[in-house]
């Protein structure tokens, strides 16, 4: 082992060891936000901080402060975040000790994840798959920067033994296995959960279980080792480099502290003498003496780790809090896209349906970015979507570009993380609204958080198309409505398009705005086969049209009257087309709003309105209990209160768990035009 190597792997586990300690010591002033550390596993996370490259991706874990140190980042820079001060150089105080983002150009690159219980495993795999999208496209390589004979890059996720219980962790496998993707998974196997040990929670290690994914190689080694741990990872990370393949290494390491600091070891742990018999630390200053280091030289390492660390403790203590106002920055990145720009309807363009317009936006934006992909189910070749939605588009930009995923939700949502972190532009799709349900945790927990918790480092570039609605008795498992639950994540943009011009415009827009964007498509839109529906189609805008996010759309607009009762209707996708039935005969009476988007949301346009007409209806395809339209109702009603002649009144379906397979019981629970006339003719009598 060379000696060098030596000397800075016991002076990374000193200094994480002096970490743990200054933190017991001291628990008091440290343990107002919760932490973990690292003590027991600081072996093989040294091991792989010293050989990870400033290409390289990594994905660490909340125990993983030792990795950390080994990248190259200071103490005092743990300690800013475990003190959650304005400067944590991470997430400015947002989030938790040891759950890091970098994007430092002399560092492995850090991007966003959550407490890493296994969600991680995803995002991280999405690197991957990134990393062998910019290969086989011949991209110019952003991880490279264009450095000439650099070492290919490779993705690491670091997870607990715990985390590779959880389903998430197998569709990550699943994929590196079936793609063969350069990722690194490493699983520190302490053998405990929190209070839950190994014999009570797992069938099989990690290692056992990695067997079942044919093409994913796995390795298990003492990570309590640091020569081990080193030659090990040494060879596997060589291997990757070369042959682009994914591999596991299990590492089985005690757990030397408490699980964090809210759940302290004494209260449940009977191990405690045999996992301090396995303590890295001593193993490795054994190994330096046998390599020749003196008591001295071995003294001089380990008292200066300690004195750094308590140095940087003191500097941490006085440094300032974040302020009240920081609570307000980087939601979102802002985007270039903020004005209507480019045509709408060009002369001599043909009339087209709805579906086709999204198809014509993706095939444009194809052609002109290469950074640009589309993945899903049953998106490839064979089917284009089973909506036709992407039919063509594989045999003409390849299956490479355009291909088929497993029935994996969680994996199509969450990979975007990974995906838009090389600089790719994933458009995924959930095949029915009714199927997001397995994608929601990568959506809410990775994917709308990413920006927020990086400080801004790491907004998630994607666009999520999702067929929503009810149309021709598709039953329980195929009709649903969903926003209410999507517009109550924070930190993604919504769209509701009602025709085709708005989508293609919305799909303009989304593509170059850095934030995750939700695309809500209704399937009875898209070929306008449901009566009353023909105004989806449209003339096909241009190439170079583009429509904001937040601007809603005055579909039919009235003066304001003094002697005539008036109305306001607010609706989005084929509620609009319900409105603009219902209102025939009644054109001056009755202003129709299309918000085209859930989020941002143009309040100001549907404040003015209802300010002016002093009555309104929001109309909905959901059922309105506990509904996004209730809660906009019920926003009307709090800013319109001293303009309105009657109660603002919502409209939506029945509030039944499920819509019937039965067309008569559908129509029964759904809107239509005759229910909207009916309710508004309520509304103008109040």
């Amino acid at each position: 082992m060379d000696k060098n190597i030596l000397k800075k792997g016991f002076a990374n586990l000193c200094t994480a060891k002096a970490l743990t300690e200054l933190y017991e010591a001291n628990f008091k002033q440290v343990s107002k936000y919760v932490h973990a550390t690292s003590r027991g596993h600081e072996a093989i996370q040294t091991a792989l901080g010293l050989q990870l490259k400033p290409q390289d991706y990594a994905f660490p874990y909340y125990r993983d402060d030792a990795m950390l140190l080994g990248f190259g980042v200071q103490p005092y820079e743990l300690m800013l975040q475990l003190l959650a001060k304005k400067e944590d150089p991470f997430s400015g105080g947002r989030t938790y000790y040891s759950h890091p983002s970098l994007r430092d150009a002399d560092k492995p690159k850090i991007p966003h994840q959550s407490s890493a219980t296994g969600m991680q495993a995803i995002p991280a795999t999405g690197v991957a798959m990134g990393m062998q999208y910019l290969e086989l496209q011949d991209l110019p390589n952003t991880i490279l920067n264009g450095k000439e004979g650099t070492e290919k890059p490779i993705a690491v996720c670091s997870l607990g033994d715990a985390s590779v219980t959880e389903g998430e962790i197998a569709e990550a496998f699943q994929m590196a296995a079936l793609k063969q993707l350069p990722i690194l998974y490493l699983v520190q196997d302490n053998g405990w959960d929190i209070s839950a040990n190994a014999a009570e929670t797992r069938a099989q290690n990690a290692y056992e279980y990695a067997a079942g994914f044919h093409g994913l190689e796995a390795i298990s080694i003492d990570g309590a080792n640091f020569t081990e741990s080193y030659k090990a990872l040494e060879k596997v990370i060589k291997t990757m480099r070369e042959e682009r393949r994914p591999f596991l290494v299990h590492a089985k390491v005690p757990l030397l502290n408490h699980h964090t600091s809210g759940v302290r070891m004494e209260w449940y742990r009977d191990d405690l003498e045999e996992a301090r018999s396995r303590d890295p630390y001593p193993v490795l200053k054994q190994q330096l003496a046998d390599a020749g280091f003196s008591d001295g030289e071995i003294n001089a390492i380990e008292k200066e780790a300690v004195t750094k660390v308590h140095s940087d403790f003191e500097r941490a203590l006085e440094a300032e809090d974040p302020r009240p106002e920081d609570l307000f920055t980087h939601d979102f990145a802002p985007t270039p896209i903020t004005q209507e720009v480019g045509e709408r309807s060009p002369k001599g363009a043909e009339k087209v349906v709805m579906v086709d317009c999204a198809l014509f936006a993706i095939e444009e934006l194809m052609k002109k970015h290469k950074e640009c992909l589309l993945y899903g189910q049953d998106v490839g070749g064979r089917l284009g979507g089973v909506f036709r939605e992407a039919a063509t588009l594989a045999q003409k930009f390849g299956d490479d570009r355009v291909f088929n995923t497993p029935i994996q939700e969680a994996f199509i949502v969450g990979s975007t993380v990974g995906m838009s972190a090389v600089g790719l532009k994933p458009i995924v799709e959930v095949q029915f609204a009714d199927y997001i349900w397995p994608g929601l945790n990568q959506l809410f927990t990775e994917v709308s958080r990413s920006c927020y918790l990086t400080n801004g480092k790491w907004p998630v570039s994607m666009i999520l198309r999702v067929p929503i609605g009810a149309y021709g008795s598709g039953g329980p498992y195929h009709s649903s409505s969903v926003e209410s639950v999507i517009t109550n994540i924070r930190g993604i943009k919504i769209a509701y398009p009602s025709n085709g011009a708005d989508l293609k415009g919305l799909m303009k827009a989304a593509y170059y705005d850095p934030n995750p964007v939700v695309i809500l498509e209704h399937k009875g839109l898209y070929w306008s086969k449901v009566p009353g529906t023909k105004g989806a189609t449209s003339v096909e805008p241009a190439e170079d049209y583009a429509l904001p996010f937040g601007k809603a759309n005055v579909l039919q607009e009235i003066w304001k009257q003094e002697d005539e009762e008036t109305l306001t209707i607010v609706s989005y996708g084929m509620g609009v087309h319900w409105a603009m039935n219902a209102t025939k005969g009644m054109r001056d009476r009755v202003e129709v709003i299309d918000l085209r988007t859930l989020y941002p949301l143009d309040e100001a346009t549907v404040m003015s309105s209802v300010k002016k007409t002093g009555k309104c209806l929001v109309v909905t395809e959901e059922p309105s209990n506990n509904s996004f339209a209730r809660a906009l109702s019920g926003k009307i009603q709090e800013e319109c209160f001293r303009y309105l002649d009657g109660p603002v009144m919502t409209l939506g379906s029945e509030n039944m768990p499920a819509i019937p397979l039965n067309s008569t019981l559908e129509q029964t629970m759904i809107p239509s035009t005759e229910k909207v006339k009916e309710k508004i003719l309520e509304v103008l009598a109040y």
